[in-house]
């Protein structure tokens, strides 16, 4: 073989390297390509249950905002009832509380009658009737 026919060969090579690597560059870019739309399917896939998720929390969201409300508002309710209960209460402690202080002294009345009843003797005795 002559220096002419290793150039054609070389040459024929060459070619055969360059058709061959555009092949496999066509290839590989078709097969990026597929990754790539299969990979952004699949993030539109997330994406759209990240959506449905955020839609659902907002209507829970809302819904418990409601709700807590309408607590907030018996909560309200109960407290003033209970201020009144308790307003109630203090007034009849006051009443018991003067009660007791009427009670104290119809006992120290009677003690102190009885002291004196007792001094007197036979004068101020109390006789059964019947005798």
């Amino acid at each position: 073989m002559d220096a002419d026919e290793i150039n054609k060969i070389e040459e024929i090579f060459k070619h055969h390297i360059g058709v061959m690597s555009e092949e496999i560059q066509r290839k590989i870019e078709h097969q990026t390509g597929i990754i790539t739309d299969d990979y952004k399917h699949k993030l539109d896939i997330v994406v759209e249950g990240h959506q449905m998720l955020s839609d659902k929390i907002d209507r829970v969201e809302t819904n418990l905002g409601g709700r807590l409300d309408r607590v907030e508002s018996r909560l309200d309710r109960v407290e003033f009832k209970l201020d009144r209960v308790e307003t109630r209460l203090d007034s009849v402690e006051s009443g018991l509380e003067r009660v007791e202080s009427k009670v104290d002294a119809v006992a120290a009345d009677l003690s102190a009658h009885r002291k004196d009843t007792e001094a007197h003797g036979p004068v101020y005795r109390v006789k059964e009737s019947g005798d």
